[in-house]
């Protein structure tokens, strides 16, 4: 398969267009008439994850975070940017990323599934009222945070999360926010959610958010929106032929001691 009809078939699952202004997925490196018959699916595209790429033999590393953020003026190895390129050029593989793309049209909602939250509605709309980042609804059941944080944990197949909140409090609305979500705080507020579950929530951000009445789980950057590899992995074995898909196994960066 062609890495360009690939790149169609993901552009209909997210569209590029409806990325941040601010964002920069799409095919990062790499040549369109690419022929592709394994893809590595991967987080972010580390040094380990291209070398691991490389040693399964990957044509394509598929990540969600990309490589490139901002403009550069040179590729060489003297940054980490310039050395990655080079290397996965070096291997003959390409690279693609499907970033705030993935997260307005499938990250939230995967998310909530997990959960199994129920009436969801988007937390964050950037494309009318069913598109956008993050979603909220109800459980099926009242929970406790301390239960919650249980089931995040099992969700997500995370070892631990950060609490902000008293364990025992009564848990019926919820909201969920995969990545960086103190920006979503003062929006799970006003939409009169218990919780808000996302990551990367600072020690002010946390007890902000109680005083607005807000509990939050902290389940990490990595820890929810890592669910980006099963699913990729398995649209593309659902929607793909001749083509096989490797999920990166090695994405934590860091140990909790």
């Amino acid at each position: 398969m062609k890495l360009n009809d690939l790149a169609l078939l993901l552009n209909e699952l997210a569209p590029i267009q409806y990325s941040e202004q601010w964002d920069n997925p799409g095919l990062l490196v790499g040549d369109m008439e690419k022929e592709i018959n394994k893809v590595y699916v991967a987080l972010d595209a580390t040094s380990d994850v291209i070398a691991a790429a490389h040693e399964a033999g990957a044509d394509l590393i598929l990540c969600h975070h990309p490589l490139i953020f901002k403009s550069i003026k040179r590729v060489s190895g003297d940054n980490y940017v310039g050395k990655r390129v080079m290397e996965i050029i070096r291997n003959d593989m390409a690279l693609f990323a499907m970033h705030t793309d993935f997260d307005i049209t499938c990250m939230g909602i995967e998310a909530s599934k997990r959960l199994d939250l129920i009436e969801t509605k988007v937390l964050e709309p950037t494309l009318g009222e069913e598109l956008g980042l993050g979603c909220f609804g109800y459980l099926k059941e009242d929970l406790t945070l301390a239960e919650l944080c249980e089931r995040v944990k099992s969700a997500f197949d995370i070892g631990s999360v950060i609490a902000y909140g008293d364990l025992s409090s009564v848990m019926v609305k919820v909201a969920v926010f995969p990545g960086s979500g103190s920006s979503a705080i003062d929006t799970a507020a006003i939409e009169g959610c218990d919780v808000l579950i996302t990551g990367d929530i600072s020690h002010h951000d946390g007890i902000d958010a109680l005083e607005k009445e807000l509990c939050i789980i902290d389940a990490g950057h990595y820890g929810i929106e890592k669910i980006f590899i099963p699913y990729m992995k398995e649209f593309l074995e659902n929607n793909t032929e001749g083509i096989s898909v490797i999920e990166d196994k090695a994405e934590k960066t860091f140990t909790i001691v």
